[in-house]
Formats: structure tokens, sequence, C-alpha cells
């Protein structure tokens, strides 16, 4: 499971990539809120509730028929500091030269602390290439996403490393327990806030 980097923090190349789906109309997608394009990619930011209505038609009508995977992530804090960075060019910086070139930017706020982004392929037979597409749902500390294994089995344990390591639960899974961690395992380790240093290493072989 990856957590990609956003399209809130693109540069100045990811507007020279093309779209891959410029033209397509994603109204027929049952609670659609919001299409982005950035980077080459499409996201469809669709309704928690309405997720695996979203997905269903997403397979059945649009020929998305495999999940590769699933990638929670934290905002938690974002946008609340400030940003600068330097200008690039072709022989680099010098780093030894004192404040920044570039103009401060903060990231544009989210909706809610957490996403939840599940990528789509359409694979056809025969095939070298396929198309890609993302589905994305946020949500605040607390509350679920209904499963998608009725939609892609392979969303299995997609959706038990969310819970494991990020604390969402899909609801409705056959089998909602960690996957990577033991069962007594407190917390979940991806989250910004989870405590860091100071954790005492445990073995399989103590009791």
């Amino acid at each position: 499971m990856s957590r990609r980097l956003d399209e809130g923090s693109q540069g100045a190349e990811a507007s020279a990539l093309p779209a891959p789906h410029a033209g397509t109309s994603w109204a027929g997608v049952p609670g659609l809120v919001e299409t982005k394009e950035a980077r080459g990619e499409t996201t469809l930011v669709v309704d928690p509730a309405r997720l695996v209505e979203a997905c269903t038609y997403l397979r059945d009508e649009r020929g998305f028929n495999f999940l590769s995977d699933i990638t929670p992530t934290d905002y938690l804090g974002w946008g609340s500091g400030s940003a600068a960075g330097y200008f690039g060019t072709a022989s680099g910086r010098d780093l030894n030269s004192p404040g920044s070139a570039a103009p401060a930017r903060v990231p544009a706020p989210r909706p809610k602390r957490f996403s939840m982004s599940y990528h789509l392929l359409a694979l056809l037979s025969g095939s070298a290439t396929a198309t890609r597409l993302r589905v994305q749902v946020w949500l605040d500390d607390g509350e679920t996403v209904p499963s998608v294994i009725g939609v892609w089995p392979s969303a299995d344990w997609h959706e038990r490393e969310a819970w494991d390591l990020m604390g969402i639960q899909s609801e409705g899974h056959p089998n909602m327990k960690r996957i990577l961690l033991e069962d007594d395992w407190e917390g979940h380790p991806l989250r910004k806030d989870y405590p860091i240093g100071g954790e005492p290493v445990r073995f399989s072989g103590e009791e």
C-alpha cells in the first residue's frame, strides 16, 4: 500500500501530462461529487455512502474490471503551516545561499482528515496497456466506508491493511481484523498522530 503524492501539491510539469480521459463524461457515476485531472490521472471523488454503487457502475458500464490498490492517506495538519522552496535550474542551486527564492505556497485545504483512493484498471484481453482511474472518498476520524469486496474480491487484503495501519474500517467486510500487526496491537502506525519512538521491540518468541 502506498500513499501517492496528491494533486494539491503538483508542480508545473504536471500540467504538461496528457489527461487520459479528456472529454469523457462521468455524469452517470452514482454519488459523483467532483472530477479532477492532475498528473495525467483522472480522479472521481464520490459520496462515501454511494461508493459501492459508483464502483459497480464503473465495473459494469465502464469496464474497470480490476482493483489494483487501495491507498488511505492522513492529512492531519495539512495546510496549517507555511511553505517555501527554491527555484531549480539546470545547474542546480547554491546550497550555501541563505533564504528561499520561491514564493511560499500553503497547500489547499482538504474536505476531511482522511482520503481513501481506489486505483482501478480496465484490462482488455490482448492489450499491452490498461486504462487507469482513481475513485476517492473523504472521511473524518471514526467514519467508516462501505466494503467493495462484492465488486472486486481483490479489495479483501487492501481493506484490512487500511484498517490495520490507518484505522479506517470498511463496513461489511467479512473479516475486518489486522493483517500485518498482532491482534492486540494498540493504535494504527500510519496515522500522523501515532507516537514515534520509545516503542519496545516485540519478538514472536517472547512470552
